[in-house]
């Protein structure tokens, strides 16, 4: 039994936050269905509020990744499991929301983006594939990588972070535990003390909702920093579909000071880009409009100010 105990106190003492077993949820499978999800309620609002102490780090790490993205550097997603799905599902929103290019955006997931349920357990602790990724991309000192890894110390993402950083690439490291090598090994480290799960060692649960919602806020305010917002419309958005063309109509609208149906004919001569169609109602050119926003990196109030 003495062997037993101490072999289980020390497995205990090496676990990281995001892999202690909470006590205050003893029993949980005996639980009422009320208070079940009541407690993984709570590790949600806990989860979210994690992301609150990191405001001034995540405003310096935009900050950077916007410098790099301005020299014509690329934005790099890597990962493994539930953090590498998270940052993938960030990753892929950019382009519609935003209208950041796709040969811009690289995600590097342990197991690569089409692997079959099951394939990322193992894929995690390949430090190899994340090195050879770094280096097929060449991702060098233009470009700004966001590493997420709820522990901090997955070896897949970890590997990737220090290949990038020998690159010459930015970094930036964001883990849930507070130990983790993830925070020291990149320029920027982002520590979401969503720990310890209701569910323990479930970091798709406490852990995923950190994560999303910080690279939520750090993807937006770099788009911010590109001028893809004007006020708090997107205005680098992709009219896709009916929804979107109806609402890239309202922006027009709201910014140019015109009425829906002039809105509408400077969507369809420019193919729904908003910020030319926007230039546009206000007497530009097509032509004119997409030199001048080339010449303030797509900046729209830039764009409006331009006095050449």
């Amino acid at each position: 039994m003495t062997m037993v105990f101490n072999y289980g106190r020390e497995i205990r003492e090496m676990a990281s936050g995001t892999e202690v077993f909470d006590m205050r949820f003893a029993g949980l499978d005996q639980w009422s269905d009320a208070d079940f999800l009541t407690a993984l309620w709570e590790g949600q609002i806990r989860a979210v509020a994690a992301v609150g102490p990191m405001i001034e780090p995540l405003a310096h790490a935009a900050a950077d990744i916007a410098d790099r993205l301005l020299g014509g550097g690329r934005l790099v997603y890597a990962g493994a499991g539930t953090s590498g799905t998270v940052a993938w599902q960030d990753a892929k929103e950019l382009g519609g929301t935003f209208g950041w290019p796709e040969d811009k955006t690289i995600v590097l997931l342990a197991g690569g983006v089409d692997s079959a349920p099951g394939v990322f357990n193992s894929a995690e602790d390949d430090r190899d594939a994340a090195q050879n990724e770094i280096s097929r991309h060449n991702i060098g000192p233009k470009d700004a990588v966001i590493a997420v890894a709820a522990s901090g110390s997955t070896p897949f993402t970890l590997s990737a972070v220090q290949a990038a950083n020998n690159a010459g690439a930015l970094t930036i490291g964001i883990c849930n535990n507070a130990d983790g090598a993830l925070l020291t090994h990149a320029h920027h480290g982002i520590f979401l003390d969503s720990a310890p799960e209701v569910v323990a060692g479930s970091t798709r649960m406490g852990a995923g909702t950190a994560q999303k919602a910080a690279l939520n806020m750090l993807s937006t305010l770099v788009m911010n920093k590109l001028g893809r917002l004007f006020d708090n419309l997107m205005v680098g958005m992709r009219a896709e579909n009916i929804k979107l063309q109806g609402r890239a109509v309202r922006i027009v609208c709201h910014i140019a000071g015109c009425d829906g149906d002039g809105a509408q004919a400077a969507l369809e001569q420019s193919g729904f880009d908003i910020r030319c169609a926007v230039l546009m109602v206000r007497g530009q050119t097509l032509r004119k409009a997409k030199e001048i926003l080339a010449s303030v990196n797509g900046n729209l109030r830039a764009a409006l100010e331009y006095k050449g």
